[in-house]
């Protein structure tokens, strides 16, 4: 690789070096591999607040191992701090702004690899669309979850703040309580603790092979952390010699372990959108019926918030992501011939996973949490192109109800917070989808404070929106076609009769089909909430939600 860059070689690139020099790069620096180090890092928030400090560790590995670092940054939404608000129709948005900003760069630079440096939920997805995009050697590295916080007694996370909103709005907790979650949650730097969506695609990374196995589930805060980011860095130069490139890596088999291993961790139903996006990023086929048959295939091991009792940290401490892969390649749930980022297979990786005695995290392969994962793909008049609910939080498998119709997050919140829905509705929030949005809003707050209120067990809720990671209940998003290009929930009223029937993987309204088509027949889009920037550009090229929701 030494000289061999097009940006610094030769006589005619002399301007170029020169400024370079005025950077603090030297001869010497701009003879080696230069690896660009993609850095996610902001100070708003905890989930990328250390990733400068941890970039520092990854670059004194690509020098160690005879390479040149070249950090650049770009940018990040807090879809937790950002939830309920305006703001929040910037996070999905900001996946495809993550992936085309380190695809600018990079391809402004020719590096010889890549090393991503993520935290927050969409700088994963975006940044692992980058490198399949680009297809030049690299690896993703995640900077880890937060520690959990701690309250009257037990660990707590930003998800049982997000309840307590309607506990307490519900009069079922007091203002000094309250005022003491939030302070307590959140400690310290670190993406949020359980398997929501942050948590589910650093594991998905690692089953993908783009992220060393291991290297995600090591906390932001674990000393260890050091270790993890040098190593990442001889690693990305080790792949710029070897030429080991994303695509050979992100085949067809090793999604298909990701989709597994969100499904054997009660994962984030947000891994259906990116990884349909990664896999076209990639070249691969991969459709939402594939996470249907997959997560029915695969045992439910992981006994993780939102809907179990444990955290990320208590999985590190336990055997970390190798000892869930461990048990899934012995099981056969996944193809462990797979190859990984460290030029070995995803089973050759995980042999060396170490069992804490006694842990309760990661159950036994013979005695899982449920049979099958909790990802369920709904189809029916309602969700022509399908639907996404997760199961691990709930036990139900079919809801009737009537129809209690909300044009936005904000009007259904509200709704909730004075407590006018009533046990047994079915709470339809539409014009929330990636283009109608746009920016397809996580309904966290909705649906926690559901579930703060007490109505968690007796109502559903359906969007064309999506759901955090920290959500659980009986949800469907990711409705398709939504509500702004003439999906089937535009036509929906209040008083409608709803049916979600999980067996039949069904989704419908009881109107017939004439009724339908005559109400969709005097429906009008609504205008749109953005006509310039960002925002409008994003709605006008989005694709559905079935396909991933992207723009290109």
């Amino acid at each position: 690789m030494s000289g061999s860059n097009p940006l610094t070689t030769g006589p005619s690139r002399a301007p170029a070096r020169a400024m370079l020099k005025a950077a603090g790069f030297t001869d010497q620096d701009l003879k080696k591999p230069l690896i660009g180090v993609a850095n996610t890092w902001i100070e708003i928030g905890p989930c990328n607040l250390h990733l400068r400090t941890l970039a520092e560790h990854v670059k004194a590995g690509i020098r160690a191992a005879g390479g040149t670092p070249m950090e650049f940054n770009t940018v990040s939404i807090s879809d937790g701090i950002t939830m309920g608000t305006e703001g929040m129709r910037a996070s999905l948005v900001s996946r495809e702004v993550i992936a085309d900003s380190i695809e600018l760069v990079a391809r402004g630079n020719g590096f010889d690899a890549l090393v991503v440096l993520v935290g927050c939920d969409k700088t994963i997805p975006g940044g692992v669309m980058a490198l399949a995009r680009l297809d030049t050697p690299g690896l993703v590295l995640y900077g880890g979850s937060i520690a959990p916080g701690h309250f009257h007694g037990h660990e707590v996370t930003v998800q049982d703040v997000f309840e307590a909103v309607g506990a307490h709005a519900a009069g079922r907790m007091s203002d000094q309580d309250f005022k003491l979650l939030e302070d307590t949650a959140c400690p310290g730097a670190g993406a949020c603790g359980g398997q929501f969506t942050a948590n589910t695609m650093a594991i998905v990374c690692e089953c993908l092979g783009i992220a060393a196995l291991g290297s995600g589930s090591v906390p932001a805060t674990d000393p260890e952390k050091a270790k993890v980011g040098r190593i990442a860095g001889e690693r990305a130069v080790a792949l710029a010699k070897s030429g080991l490139r994303p695509r050979a890596i992100i085949t067809r088999k090793a999604l298909e372990n990701a989709i597994a291993v969100v499904a054997a961790t009660g994962g984030s139903t947000n891994a259906v959108l990116h990884l349909l996006a990664i896999a076209k990023e990639a070249g691969v086929t991969l459709t939402i019926e594939d996470f249907d048959r997959i997560s029915a295939a695969t045992p439910l091991l992981a006994d993780l918030k939102p809907s179990g009792r444990f955290v990320a940290t208590d999985l590190h401490a336990a055997g970390g992501s190798p000892l869930v892969v461990k048990r899934l390649v012995d099981a056969k749930a996944i193809a462990g011939e797979a190859l990984t980022v460290t030029g070995r297979t995803i089973a050759e990786e995980a042999a060396g996973a170490r069992e804490t005695p006694g842990q309760q995290v990661v159950r036994p392969i013979e005695r899982p949490l449920k049979p099958h994962g909790g990802l369920v793909i709904l189809f029916g008049n309602l969700a022509p192109e399908g639907g996404v609910l997760k199961l691990s939080g709930t036990e139900r498998a079919e809801h009737r109800g009537p129809a209690r119709v909300f044009d936005s997050e904000e009007a259904a919140f509200d709704a909730v917070q004075h407590q006018a829905i009533r046990p047994g509705d079915v709470v339809v929030i539409r014009n929330e989808g990636p283009s109608g949005g746009p920016g397809m809003r996580e309904m966290l707050a909705v649906t926690a404070a559901i579930v703060g209120v007490g109505l968690g067990d007796s109502v559903a809720l359906i969007t064309d929106g999506r759901f955090s990671g920290a959500t659980h209940g009986f949800t469907v998003g990711h409705i398709s076609p939504e509500a702004s290009r003439g999906g089937p929930i535009a036509a929906v009223r209040d008083g409608d009769i709803i049916v979600l029937d999980v067996a039949n993987r069904r989704l419908t309204v009881e109107l017939s089909e004439e009724e339908l088509r005559s109400r969709l027949r005097s429906w009008k889009a609504p205008e749109p909430r953005y006509r310039t920037g960002v925002m409008a550009k994003y709605a006008r090229m989005v694709s559905s939600a079935s396909v991933g929701a992207v723009t290109g």
